[in-house]
This record gives structure tokens, sequence and C-alpha cells, in this order.
């Protein structure tokens, strides 16, 4: 622990690198906390000395570390009260009745990203209580064709499915109404078992190409349900970080990472709470803080989280997921 003067100095310290991304000087501190340049200056190395901060090559201020980030967080930080701003756009995705409930998350996290300029990501997987409302298919010709899944929560899905062979349009169709009527009101993950049991025997008593369209229909199913829904929003917010503005090896490094599945998948966050991991502690890259919080909306489940530069806005941030997940079930 740290005394409390130096605790004002650590929090005054962040906040105002987080504001300027300029490393602070004993100088600019000494009014604020009423202090003498001498007595900031000690306890700036005192800092220093406990990890908490560092002090750059070009300045002789300093900035936060990763450990001074984690203890700020820890022991310092509380979420800060919204701006009318961003609560009255947040409230007008929030009570829009005509959005599908799995865009009620997509678009939230949105309008976050363009209110902080962080990267917003999505990871939403089809829980057991969001159940087939319909399937559909749009042929694209007579060997591929787009599969689309509609839940009763508003979810719709999509995949290409490739066919072995070229198949009738009216053997495509005969196919999806018998999927229809055994499947209609099955929980999403219950799909594919099914297929095999109760579908496959149908489709081999009424439809020529029974094989061929079956193997497409599994597959196409199988991805429904085993794969993670991942959405995106402003990937290129990270070119806006000042910080990165002269490292175009580290924000192509970043983006490429954002293709990263394996990286992304790894973002889901199984602990509740908002969540905040900072730096090295990501596992995604040293350089960035990853903001993240489980949500559960009409049966669709997953994970929301920003990515940003250390220097991030850590208060404002919680305060924004805190209302989004407080508010998403109303």
């Amino acid at each position: 622990m740290i005394s409390s003067r130096q605790t004002e100095l650590l929090k005054r310290i962040i906040e105002e690198y987080v504001r300027t991304v300029k490393p602070v000087s004993s100088k600019s501190l000494c009014e604020d906390m009423n202090c003498s340049s001498a007595t900031i200056r000690s306890e700036m190395s005192a800092l220093e000395d406990s990890g908490l901060l560092e002090k750059t090559h070009t300045s002789s201020g300093r900035i936060p570390s990763e450990k001074g980030y984690r203890y700020y967080v820890d022991h310092i930080m509380k979420p800060k009260d919204l701006s009318e701003e961003d609560l009255s756009k947040l409230q007008v995705i929030l009570s829009n009745q005509t959005l599908a409930l799995s865009d009620v998350v997509t678009t939230s996290m949105k309008i976050i990203s363009e209110l902080t300029n962080y990267t917003a990501v999505v990871l939403g997987t089809s829980s057991s209580f969001n159940r087939v409302s319909r399937i559909e298919v749009v042929p694209l010709n007579d060997m591929k064709m787009i599969a689309l899944v509609i839940t009763d929560q508003g979810h719709v899905e999509h995949r290409t499915m490739t066919i072995e062979e070229p198949v009738s349009l009216d053997e495509v169709k005969q196919t999806v109404d018998i999927i229809n009527k055994i499947i209609v009101g099955t929980p999403i993950d219950e799909v594919s078992g099914k297929l095999e049991l109760e579908v496959k025997p149908v489709i081999n008593m009424y439809v020529k190409q029974h094989e061929v369209l079956y193997h497409a229909f599994y597959d196409a199913f199988n991805t429904f349900t085993s794969s993670t829904n991942v959405k995106f929003q402003g990937t290129n917010n990270i070119l806006k970080q000042p910080e990165f503005h002269d490292d175009a090896e580290k924000i192509r490094d970043i983006l490429e990472k954002f293709e990263d599945q394996e990286l992304i998948d790894n973002i889901k966050e199984e602990d509740s709470g908002i969540n905040i991991y900072i730096g090295s502690e990501t596992g995604f890259d040293k350089d960035v803080t990853i903001i993240k919080t489980k949500y559960s909306l009409g049966g669709e489940e997953g994970t929301i989280a920003l990515i940003g530069p250390k220097r991030m806005e850590y208060d404002r941030v919680t305060a924004l997921l805190n209302y989004i997940t407080d508010h998403m079930n109303d």
C-alpha cells in the first residue's frame, strides 16, 4: 500500500496522462496538490521505486506503468458519472422496441465504440433458450446456396452451403419444408441431434437426392451451434490512438490480431461483473487493455468487450458497460 498523498498523486498522474498522452511533470502538479516541486518529485520517485510509475527517455516527467494502472483500477478508480450525451445515445438504442434483441447488443457497442474511440467486440453464443423459428434457403446456383436460420428471439444467422452435386430447386424446397416441420421450436444447440434422429429418416423417404442435401444441411447447422459469432465495431480506432501514431508495425500487429480467431475467442469472459485486463494480463497484446463482461439477453449469451490502449478511460468505460448490462433486460 502507498500513502494517501502518493495515492492522490498517482490518481492525478494517470488521469492527466490519459487526457494528454504526455509525461506528467512535478511542476504541473504543484498547484493542484498544494505541495512544493521538491515534495512532488520525491513522491514521484517513491512511486517509481514501487514500480507504479515509469520515467521516459524523452522527458523528465513520469507515465503510469502497467502495475500503476492495475493499482489505480483496484484501489483508486470509481466508475464515472455518465454525461447527458452518453446517456441519451444509449437510451435511444435500449428503448428501441423495433430492434431485434441481437441487434440491441451490437448497436449499443457500436455507439460505445464511437463515444470512446476504442474497438468494441461482441462474442455471442446462442443458448439453449434460443429456439429455431424457421429456416430459409436462398439458392445461388444449382450447387451453392445460403441457409438462413431465424430464432424466436429475432436472431438471424446465415451460412453458405456448397452441395457436392447439382440438385433441383424442388428437392431443396421439399427438404426445407420437412426440416421446418420437424425442428421449429427446437433449442438451437439440439438441432444437429434432431437432424440425425428425426429429419434424416423422413427425407430419405421423400427426397431423391436426400444424402447430399442432408449432409449439406447438417454441416451448416453444426457450424451454427459450435462456432462463436464475433462482431467488431471500430477496428480502425486503433489508428486514432496517439501512442501508436509513429509505430506502424505495432498498428499492423494489433490489426492482424483482430483477424486471429483463436486470440479473439480467448476474449470470452467467464467471470461475472466488469473485468479489466491490462497489458500482459490480456493474453492479446502487451500494449492494450481489454475491459469486458458477460451478457445475457433473451436467450442470447456472450461477451462484450472494449479494446484500447493501456491509457484507457477506465472510469468512463466501466460506467458505460455497467449501464448497458444493467439496462439490457429492461
